[in-house]
């Protein structure tokens, strides 16, 4: 396990599902965590959880540029130093086109695509100079299509090129860019539906959809100095959902 003292890593959209349990993890490994997200009722209720000395609370819509500053100098403000950001800020929208609305259109690509610009922009100065790393959560939505999905699709896949682009951009300056690919994970964001959860299920070979807790491990490890040489990767989190060529089960 990675442990973390004296650093200080921020984690966007903190206020539930992969956001909230990827902070209790880096808490665990006794990092400094500062919790970001637009709802301060549902971070205060993460940071009561977590040491007080600690942690910090910034409320903050990370698509608006001011707010992604403000963030990060909040965090400077109270910790000195940033060693680690977590992009996981991220809304869904779906539908076909012709029927997704141009501002569900223009909502997914400012929170999931520029607010992930924004929050790297405002950390990135802090970053290069402790040597620090980017964790974006992006999906195996933004590895293939899905039916009905092309917006969320589209936002997906512009996380992980910015991902793979930025690596290249920060290796010379010891900054590491890597992301998360999460499959159908148990958030809110989950299908309501248990017959899609159903069929969703039968395309994992593993059988279930990733907890949170499975997602967060995998971002604190990417954080962490056991990936120190890992850079530019998506890094599918999906019981194998990748694996497959898409054809259905067989026998």
């Amino acid at each position: 396990m990675p442990d973390f003292t004296g650093q200080t890593l921020i984690v966007t959209g903190a206020g539930s599902g992969i956001g909230a349990a990827t902070a209790r993890r880096l808490s665990s490994d006794n990092a400094n965590v500062v919790l970001a997200g637009r709802t301060r009722d549902k971070l205060e209720s993460v940071a009561s959880e977590l040491p007080e000395d600690r942690t910090l609370v910034v409320q903050a819509d990370v698509s608006e540029q001011e707010d992604a500053e403000r963030l990060v100098s909040e965090t400077l403000s109270r910790f000195g130093e940033l060693h680690g950001l977590v992009c996981n800020a991220g809304i869904a929208a779906m539908g076909r086109m012709g029927v997704l609305d141009r501002d569900d259109w223009d909502k997914v690509i400012k929170i999931n695509v520029t607010g992930t610009y924004l929050t790297i922009r405002a950390a990135w100065d802090a970053l290069q100079q402790t040597g620090g790393s980017v964790v974006a959560t992006s999906s195996v939505s933004g590895l293939g299509g899905d039916w009905g999905g092309f917006a969320y699709n589209a936002s997906k896949g512009g996380v992980s090129n910015m991902v793979r682009a930025l690596a290249l951009e920060a290796g010379t300056t010891g900054v590491r860019v890597n992301a998360v690919a999460p499959s159908m994970t148990d958030t809110d964001m989950a299908p309501d539906s248990a017959e899609l959860v159903g069929k969703f299920q039968e395309r994992i070979p593993l059988g279930r959809a990733a907890t949170t807790a499975e997602v967060g491990d995998v971002i604190a490890f990417l954080l962490g100095p056991d990936a120190r040489f890992v850079n530019g990767v998506v890094l599918p989190v999906d019981g194998g959902l990748s694996a497959s060529n898409g054809q259905p089960p067989i026998g």
